[in-house]
């Protein structure tokens, strides 16, 4: 007999439990006055703040943010992620972006200690370095025969986007005014962009 009464209890508070359901915090993004971002379950009037829409598409589906960890798909997105390391003085967000395939362990340990060094220094300005633009081609004689003839200018033809060979971090020493440069290669391995050297 006891053993029916506690199974007939066990069963009433699962049914108690099934009945209360689970419930969900709705979690609002606030932007207080002064620009500060709170992230509350509360509404935002009890900060002084206004609620911060997410961005919807035309659909009403919500719109999938550009930049966040992960794959660097563009240059904008690789720039961003090394100014947010630099801005929090983390090497291991810096070395997020790093380009690691095929190194070993110990020249690994060395890059990691040559990441923290550079973070901890004040950046000045991170800039794309762009490739040389090659002189444009003389244009050959023309025959003698056609020298006379009107001859038509052909439509200049559109410049490809130029796409960076590099990276340059500029960077002042810590507690001094001498500059420091900084050039990382760039990679692009498996749809993403990523520094080395």
């Amino acid at each position: 007999m006891p053993v029916l009464i506690r199974s007939l209890f066990a069963l009433c508070q699962f049914g108690v439990l099934a009945w209360c359901g689970t419930t969900q915090a709705q979690v609002r993004h606030c932007v207080t006055p002064d620009g500060q971002s709170v992230f509350t379950d509360r509404g935002c009037e009890a900060f002084g703040g206004v609620e911060q829409a997410q961005p919807r598409a035309a659909d009403g589906a919500t719109v999938e943010k550009k930049r966040g960890g992960g794959c660097a798909r563009n240059i904008d997105d690789l720039l961003f992620e090394m100014n947010g390391a630099f801005d929090a003085h983390d090497a291991n967000r810096l070395a997020g972006v790093y380009h690691w395939a095929g190194m070993s362990g110990s020249s690994a340990y060395n890059v990691m200690e040559r990441l923290d060094a550079i973070v901890q220094r004040p950046v000045v300005d991170i800039v794309p370095v762009m490739p040389e633009e090659a002189p444009p081609a003389a244009e050959p004689a023309p025959y003698p025969a056609f020298e006379d003839a009107p001859v038509a200018e052909p439509a200049p033809a559109a410049k490809p986007p130029r796409t960076p060979i590099a990276v340059r971090v500029e960077q002042t020493q810590l507690g001094g005014i001498a500059a420091v440069r900084t050039v990382f290669g760039l990679q692009k391995h498996f749809g993403c962009w990523w520094i080395k050297g």
